[in-house]
């Protein structure tokens, strides 16, 4: 996931000693929009599943710094992310078009709060998410922590179009063979939404048609999945368009979900760069 809006002050100065130099690796194009690409690691370079790294690229006598969700395994040598094209984006206008040799800067420290260990209990993690939204929790998953910590997971993907379902196989495997050593590891369901398709198509290989909003009021998201979303059992994480953030939250808040704070546990987070 990325933010590639047009704001004021994302052009600045290189600052050599805030971020290292490094070099893309491979492009994977999933759509005409959609595309994953890979970057060499900087020397040191630790986050932690759900965060997020600052991205540059030269613009002008200066750098234009965008947030793109980490998609890799912590244990990874290089970084992955995953991220959408924006018409007229200054930063993507360019990343579109690399191929593997190219530079990019990284900046040295990751970012971002919205990562599983700051639940301190609960038994299902719901991970809610639209378009790129998806991105931080291919590294949650991709990592043992999770699998170990929950007793049920569900990963819910709402899109436009079933083309940008992108990562689909992967998940799979990952339901077929978590990355954990643990004997009784979470359980993972696959949820996917479509919003714009129509007939069979719409519904074809289980998939639910409407947004995720729509669907936890219906209560036809939780039939899917056969668990209840409510305050004792479950831990929600939001990530993707600012409109379902918002709407989602309110919704939570309705069932007597809080969110958590540094100080105080709570039953969701959200991430949005938007």
């Amino acid at each position: 996931m990325s933010h590639d809006a047009n704001q004021p002050g994302s052009v600045t100065t290189p600052a050599e000693q805030k971020a290292s130099r490094e070099t893309i690796t491979s492009v994977r194009r999933w759509t005409e929009h959609l595309f994953t690409f890979r970057s060499t690691r900087p020397e040191g370079y630790r986050f932690t599943p759900g965060q997020y790294a600052r991205l540059g690229l030269p613009e002008g006598d200066g750098m234009i710094w965008r947030a793109y969700s980490l998609t890799s395994d912590p244990a990874q040598q290089e970084l992955e992310y995953y991220g959408i094209v924006v018409p007229g984006g200054a930063f993507t206008t360019q990343l579109k078009n690399m191929e593997a040799g190219a530079p990019i800067w990284i900046e040295k420290q990751s970012f971002g709060f919205m990562t599983a260990d700051r639940f301190s209990d609960g038994e299902t993690l719901w991970m809610l998410s639209t378009g790129t939204g998806i991105g931080p929790y291919l590294s949650i998953l991709r990592d043992a922590a999770v699998w170990d910590q929950f007793r049920k997971l569900v990963l819910v993907h709402c899109v436009r179009h079933a083309a940008e379902l992108s990562y689909e196989e992967e998940i799979r495997n990952l339901q077929a063979a978590p990355p954990t050593a643990a004997q009784h590891p979470g359980r993972l369901q696959l949820i996917q939404c479509t919003t714009r398709e129509s007939g069979e198509n719409a519904t074809a290989g289980g998939r639910l048609q409407g947004r995720i909003t729509t669907l936890i009021e219906s209560g036809e998201l939780e039939r899917k999945a056969g668990l209840p979303l409510v305050p004792e059992t479950a831990r929600v994480m939001l990530c993707g368009n600012p409109e379902m953030i918002a709407e989602t939250r309110r919704i939570l808040h309705q069932r007597g979900m809080k969110p958590c704070r540094r100080a105080t546990p709570g039953q969701f987070l959200t991430e949005n760069y938007w």
